[in-house]
């Protein structure tokens, strides 16, 4: 089987720059961000993917979704051999090194932070700039700039740089400073070893009369990122990739407002090929809700209270809890199909706004409420009106279950009353019940506390299919097997060790496998989505099923299956949504934040089992257990 190479690599190896089809394989792009947008950057030098100002804004740069009329800004040789890329360690600082027949040059890439921006805090902390810094390593090279917008763009000199019109983005002012003449937005520059050539590209205020001096906003930008990461709890395995992956949340964070986007990406296909193109760039209250989970644990408490903050805030604005949102939590825009962008590797439709925005999604209510018993257990105070609001969640997940909606995979065919809507709702229910309980609070506690019980009996019962011998997707016992009912256990909804649940957990280990750990969400053909064609292997089902394992004592099984997981994360350490069961190549919005909330989840509790195990064996329980 075809293997594509992978694995995050603190000092890897030089190699050949891979293209698809005249696209960059999604396995050699990095990640760079400042907290308000993000941007991906090539091996090859090129950066091919940046919305301004913001995540969910009109992207500057895709000439990820269209090589020769997305836009691009690229450094890079042309007679390019090999690469390497890897941060600079904690930080989001990306250094790409390419190697020509003369000389090595390494680029350094960063969106710039402020000197002494404290990353916890509520705050912006972003410059507004895009900096691109080349030195030559060795030898002599020829290096070639250029700096293409979407749709084309104008330049005229305008103080030490050039002030750059982007055709399709009039309300964008963009000012490209360097420190070596700039006349044109495509240069060539002749170097030798020790040679330098800076590059910041500004948005929103111009920085033209203000001190150029690149390395020190390149320093400033790395000690921010340290000092954010010395708050880091965690001890456990794959130590690398989990701070890899604390960073990769931190870059699909919103800082002003504490949201979390599912990815900084559109369209990008799963598979290649086909209609599965989804506009990620938006806040799913299901994704916030595990994001908390998963940070809170190895010790960012400010960045999960933002997210509980906005969870909540969202839903005090709009009176009803939406399933995703804007960043600024507002509704997502409708979903349009872009015909001037071809798709990545030419699989169209590129869509902007997403259409399952106003779907019926019973689970925002047990996400809202968690979040909210999360948000106040440190003693925060409860509003009267907020308490008000979660008191109707509860009452209308009590009511909900009953009905059809379409799930947490946001199916575009006729709903159906899924299991795992149903859990989600008996944890709407228990949350509601837990915090009146806590608080002493008015309200029907005790009928929310039983209701709450009754369904996790109901769900054990009514989902359970005698023919397949494990729990269904649906409530009524039919249905296909769906990896969702993994997450149950993990929700509190039913025990792991259940013996349905065991049953359950072994019938999607076996049936939905895709091979080497791998998993489907369901099969298509058993269950129906709406949507023609198949999908990759989704990486975060498989990560649940290790979240089982150890839950069940299955320790080294979980152990092994979650160390194959983290080996298909690229040099930098970064993972998609789905991967291609048969070339191991990657599918769908990159980076993933789910993905990475898998592996930062997995590697706590893999930890804290260990440690009990051994904690048990010596007398001594540590982690608090």
């Amino acid at each position: 089987m075809l293997r594509t190479p992978g694995m995050l690599d603190l000092d890897p190896p030089f190699r050949p720059v891979r293209r698809r089809e005249d696209y960059p394989a999604l396995e050699d792009l990095g990640l760079i961000g400042d907290g308000a947008t993000a941007a991906l950057v090539g091996a090859d030098g090129c950066i091919p993917w940046l919305c301004l100002p913001r995540f969910d804004s009109d992207p500057v740069l895709c000439g990820l979704l269209d090589h020769a009329h997305g836009g691009h800004f690229t450094m890079t040789l042309d007679d390019l051999r090999e690469a390497r890329q890897f941060y600079e360690p904690d930080t989001a600082v990306l250094v790409t090194e390419l190697r020509g027949p003369t000389g090595v040059v390494r680029i350094t890439d960063a969106l710039a932070l402020r000197a002494g921006a404290d990353l916890s805090d509520d705050a912006g902390a972003d410059r507004s700039e895009l900096v691109r810094s080349a030195v030559v390593q060795a030898g002599t090279v020829r290096l070639r700039v250029e700096l293409e917008p979407r749709g084309g763009g104008q330049a005229r000199l305008l103080g030490s740089g050039l002030e750059v019109r982007a055709s399709r983005r009039p309300d964008l002012r963009l000012h490209l400073r360097s420190s070596r003449p700039l006349t044109a937005l495509r240069t060539v520059h002749d170097l030798q070893e020790g040679d330098r050539l800076d590059l910041v590209l500004s948005w929103g205020r111009i920085h033209r009369h203000h001190r150029f001096d690149p390395e020190a906003i390149l320093r400033h930008t790395g000690e921010a990122w340290r000092r954010w990461m010395g708050k880091c709890g965690y001890d456990g395995p794959q130590e690398a990739l989990v701070r890899r992956s604390v960073i990769t949340l931190k870059l699909c964070d919103d800082w002003v407002n504490g949201s979390l986007v599912a990815a900084p990406t559109s369209s990008l296909p799963a598979p290649i090929g086909g209609v599965r193109n989804w506009d990620y760039r938006y806040t799913w209250i299901r994704d916030a809700a595990y994001g908390v989970f998963a940070l809170r644990r190895v010790g960012f408490e400010e960045e999960a209270d933002a997210f509980l903050g906005w969870v909540l805030d969202a839903f005090e604005q709009t009176g009803h809890p939406r399933i995703m949102y804007t960043v600024r939590g507002d509704p997502v825009p409708e979903e349009v199909h872009d015909a001037d962008l071809a798709g990545y590797r030419r699989s169209a439709p590129v869509r902007w706004g997403n259409g399952a925005a106003d779907q019926r999604q019973h689970d925002v209510y047990g996400e809202v409420l968690d979040c909210a018993d999360q948000w106040l257990l440190p003693g925060r105070e409860l509003q009267p009106a907020l308490w008000s609001g979660l008191s109707e969640l509860a009452e209308n997940a009590a009511r909900a279950w009953r009905h059809p909606d379409q799930g947490i995979w946001e199916v575009r065919s006729e709903g159906r009353v899924f299991t795992y809507s149903a859990g989600m709702c008996q944890v709407a229910l228990d949350r509601a019940a837990a915090i009146g309980e806590r608080l002493g609070l008015a309200g029907p506690i005790a009928a929310w506390r039983a209701t709450a019980d009754r369904l996790r009996d109901l769900i054990l019962e009514r989902s359970w299919s005698e023919e397949a011998q494990c729990l269904s997707e649906h409530l009524d016992g039919g249905g296909g097997l769906d990896a969702s009912l993994l997450a149950l256990p993990l929700r509190k909804v039913v025990p792991a060790g259940h013996p349905r649940m065991v049953a359950t957990s072994a019938a999607i280990a076996e049936r939905l496998s895709a091979g080497d750990g791998l998993l489907y969400r369901y099969l298509h053909e058993r269950s129906p989505d709406g949507l023609p064609g198949d999908e990759g292997a989704f990486l975060l089902c498989s990560f649940w099923l290790a979240d089982n394992l150890t839950l069940q004592g299955h320790l080294d099984r979980a152990e092994d299956l979650y160390a194959s997981l983290c080996a298909r994360a690229n040099p930098v350490g970064l993972l998609p949504e789905q991967i291609d069961p048969s070339t191991g190549t990657f599918m769908g919005n990159f980076p993933q934040a789910f993905s990475h909330i898998g592996i930062i989840a997995s590697g706590v509790n893999l930890a804290r089992a260990r440690a009990r195990l051994q904690g048990s064996s010596t007398g001594h329980l540590p982690w608090g257990a």
